[in-house]
């Protein structure tokens, strides 16, 4: 059986099967088709030389040691903004692309940094939805993250709101609050990149 990477790397990240759940996935993918063809070859190369799981061990440490020296990663408030999102949303993608899951208890800490760096980025998250979108925690703070002459609020624990926001409609366990023409055309909108 190959080697995980290595399927991918004759998939192509952009055509690789994708559960239903995560078509907002595709759409990201068409957004950057130019740079398909190297994540492509890239993948491929690094495929190639995994051959045993010594190899995967290897990657997996190289991972953990961080970016390179010369990475804007490497910039500390850019890798913990970017690989927050980043982390929360694809552990979430894997946990949940089963039909019996139930959502993680976060604690406090966690869930008020997952809010924080949503609402940074709800308005570009939100931009193609015809709607004002307000998006409410049950505890009580809200973000209003696009303003129009008719509003949705969207209510929900702020990592359930990160991946409604992030185009995990179908999974994310939000409640909505708004005229039912509205919320039906939120519903039915593409959210995320």
């Amino acid at each position: 059986m190959p080697h995980p990477l290595q399927r991918l790397a004759h998939q192509g990240p952009c055509r690789a099967p994708l559960p239903s759940r995560t078509q907002g996935r595709r759409r990201a993918c068409l957004i950057i088709k130019r740079l398909s063809k190297a994540s492509d070859k890239a993948t491929a190369k690094l495929a190639a030389k995994l051959k045993t799981a010594d190899d995967y061990t290897g990657l997996v440490n190289t991972f953990r040691s961080g970016p390179p020296a010369l990475s804007p990663m490497n910039i500390k408030a850019l890798d913990e903004s970017s690989n927050l999102i980043e982390y929360f949303v694809h552990t979430e993608d894997i946990r949940r692309a089963v039909d019996r899951w139930a959502p993680r208890a976060l604690d406090e800490a966690y869930s008020d940094a997952l809010w924080d760096e949503l609402i940074k980025r709800a308005a570009i998250l939100y931009r193609g939805v015809d709607l004002g979108i307000v998006l409410v925690r049950p505890s009580g703070p809200r973000h209003v993250a696009k303003r129009a002459p008719v509003s949705v609020a969207i209510v929900g624990e702020p990592g359930e709101l990160l991946m409604h926001a992030h185009g995990r409609t179908r999974h994310a366990l939000v409640t909505f609050e708004g005229q039912p023409d509205a919320v039906a055309l939120l519903q039915s909108a593409e959210v995320g990149l």
